[in-house]
């Protein structure tokens, strides 16, 4: 396994400051996302995905043990989730979050409140799941905490539809990048999650988090400080198209990157009433998924039991 001998000393607050000064000024007629929508949210505007400019609506803040073993680690990953998302996925599990809206408004100093929280319960990390348009307020946050001493290393979690040069913007300041790489076809992002231009969204973004941070890199306990971790959730009917997207992430990142195949779909929300995403995957299709994966030459990284897809989800992981 890798090791982080000499992890990279965290940011200044000003760094911080600074990018976030730079996207503030983005949302007069915001692009942070790939959709564009141009509103302008410092006037009060909403976009597609109804974040305020000036707070982040957090639903819950709590130690995660269920992330993948080297973001739970054995304390716990410090996850934070923010309602709203770029994404209007039919299966989403987190649906009463991410497109309902439930959550509490956060200021930056609020917001950096929790972080410490999260800090001194013992969590490995601060762990943003969704946080692309509460982009602004977690950048002023993360600054607020690291001049109180929060010496987390800060996860990204993000379904994969970023702007490249969003993307850029934070060059430095995320220590760890985990997205998924949900599709390989266009036709299909846009018919099960509103995203019609997903794939060159998706592939570019992640190059560029590769190039800020390389591989994933873990401490003597095997948990995470430093680098890029893949997600990909395999669909029902090979409509994720695996093969493709664990080929292309070879093609990005080389194959030594770290990967995350997950079997956990059930079909939540609008699933039921989507053709094609009634059922739960079978044995079939995760087992050419996995087939996939060892035919990409991707040996680092994490297989999710089958068993474990359900809608009372208890991971079960496969190094």
């Amino acid at each position: 396994m890798p090791s982080a001998q000499n992890p990279t000393p965290f940011p200044p607050p000003k760094a911080y400051e600074r990018a976030a000064a730079r996207l503030e000024r983005w949302l007069k007629a915001c692009v942070l996302c790939p959709r564009g929508c141009r509103v302008d949210r410092l006037a009060g505007e909403k976009g597609f995905c109804r974040a305020a400019a000036h707070t982040a609506a957090m639903n819950t803040a709590q130690l995660h043990h269920g992330e993948e073993p080297p973001i739970s680690g054995h304390k716990g990953s410090g996850t934070i989730f923010f309602s709203g998302c770029t994404l209007a996925c039919r299966f989403c599990q987190n649906y009463q979050i991410s497109q309902l809206g439930s959550g509490e408004e956060m200021s930056p100093q609020d917001l950096a409140g929790v972080m410490l929280g999260l800090e001194m319960a013992g969590a490995h990390n601060v762990n943003l799941v969704t946080p692309t348009p509460h982009l602004v307020v977690i950048l002023k946050a993360l600054g607020i905490a690291r001049g109180y001493g929060c010496r987390l290393p800060v996860v990204y979690n993000t379904s994969g539809y970023e702007r490249a040069a969003t993307i850029r913007q934070m060059a430095g300041l995320i220590e760890i990048y985990m997205p998924d790489f949900k599709y390989a076809d266009n036709a299909v992002a846009a018919r099960l999650s509103d995203a019609p231009n997903y794939y060159e969204h998706a592939k570019a973004s992640l190059a560029e988090m590769f190039r800020q941070v390389g591989n994933l890199k873990v401490d003597r306990y095997g948990v995470a400080r430093r680098g890029l971790l893949v997600r990909h959730l395999v669909l029902p009917g090979g409509m994720a198209g695996s093969e493709k997207v664990l080929q292309d992430l070879v093609e990005v990142c080389g194959p030594e990157v770290w990967a995350s195949l997950m079997s956990q779909y059930f079909p939540a929300y609008k699933a039921s009433e989507t053709p094609g995403l009634e059922r739960p995957v079978n044995r079939q299709e995760y087992n050419q998924a996995r087939r996939s994966l060892e035919e990409a030459g991707i040996s680092r990284g994490f297989v999710q039991e089958l068993s474990s897809a359900s809608e009372d989800w208890v991971p079960k992981w496969r190094e």
